[in-house]
């Protein structure tokens, strides 16, 4: 499992110390992790499952079927980005997107 933990922060572009942040850990307990010393619990893996890791790939060695494929890199990054932000804060991109699906369009001011 540490090995498959390593592979998922490796793919996600982060170093120990951040992706243990994301987890709410500290580095040296991310290593223990990745060396297969320790185990991490549920609430560790729910807060890596929310910056975008494979917990089920992780856990068992079988690799989900995503409902998003096909994004572009670009899309891939953002989504990334997104799922690092607090609670308080995707709540925020949220109504800023909604707001801005919502103003008429450009070709439709001034008419």
């Amino acid at each position: 499992m540490g090995e498959r933990l390593r592979e998922e922060r490796t793919r996600l572009g982060l170093n120990q110390e951040a992706f243990a942040q994301l987890g709410g850990i500290t580095r040296n307990t991310q290593g223990s992790y990745e060396k297969g010393e320790r185990n991490p619990d549920s609430v560790y893996l729910m807060a890596v499952l929310k910056a975008g890791v494979d917990v089920p790939y992780v856990l068992t060695g079988r690799r989900t079927q995503h409902a998003l494929e096909g994004l572009n890199e670009a899309e891939e990054a953002l989504l990334h980005q997104f799922r690092t932000l607090s609670d308080y804060d995707q709540k925020a991109v949220h109504r800023i997107i909604s707001a801005m699906a919502g103003a008429p369009s450009l070709s439709r001011v001034g008419k």
